[in-house]
């Protein structure tokens, strides 16, 4: 690999959760942080405060296991794939940011925040959530299966303006129980990895 370093012999290199892909931290390389990362599978960075390499979690044991590295386009900035073994900042956090690292699912991760801010708040004269739960957990299951049989008629129409609209209702819906029974997209995540083969 190409790997441009700057005046100093140094390359920045931004770390990655290679499942959750969250950024973790930055830290620089040398050639030699380098080629001990890809000898020992553990990420290694040229510390510029002490002037020596460092393996991050050679003192706390929170070491990064390569997964891979990318080099930019410039070929100047290395992204580097990791499994974080605990907290990755010496501060305790999943990163330098103070921020947990875990799994997020963009959009749907809003949603399941809109879904329980609006079950904590209660309003059920404003909120179609608050009312739903208000009903209990059979009536939110029930919604979930009038969804369902939405979205399959819809399926073995030819209309797919309709189909996209009813998955999302059902996806919506299916959001809403998840959370009745206390659970979330990660606790599902967390099942079908299991399942994986």
């Amino acid at each position: 690999m190409e790997i441009k370093f700057d005046e100093k012999g140094l390359v920045p290199a931004i770390i990655q959760d290679a499942e959750t892909k969250n950024v973790l931290m930055l830290g620089y390389m040398n050639q030699d942080a380098f080629d001990k990362t890809l000898a020992t599978n553990k990420v290694t960075f040229y510390s510029r405060s002490k002037n020596r390499l460092w393996t991050k979690g050679e003192e706390s044991g929170n070491f990064l296991e390569l997964v891979s590295i990318k080099n930019d386009c410039d070929k100047d900035t290395l992204l580097i794939q990791t499994k974080p073994k605990g907290p990755t900042c010496h501060k305790g956090t999943g990163n330098c940011w103070a921020e947990e690292n875990t799994e997020n699912f963009g959009f749907l991760s809003t949603l399941e925040n809109v879904i329980a801010e609006r079950v904590k708040n209660k309003d059920v004269q404003k909120s179609y959530v608050a009312s739903l739960f208000a009903k209990g957990i059979n009536k939110v299951a029930q919604k979930v299966g009038e969804e369902a049989v939405e979205t399959v008629i819809e399926a073995m129409d030819n209309n797919d303006e309709l189909f996209l609209y009813e998955a999302g209702d059902l996806l919506f819906h299916y959001l809403m129980l998840l959370q009745a029974k206390g659970f979330t997209l990660i606790d599902i995540t967390a099942e079908l990895k299991k399942r994986q083969k």
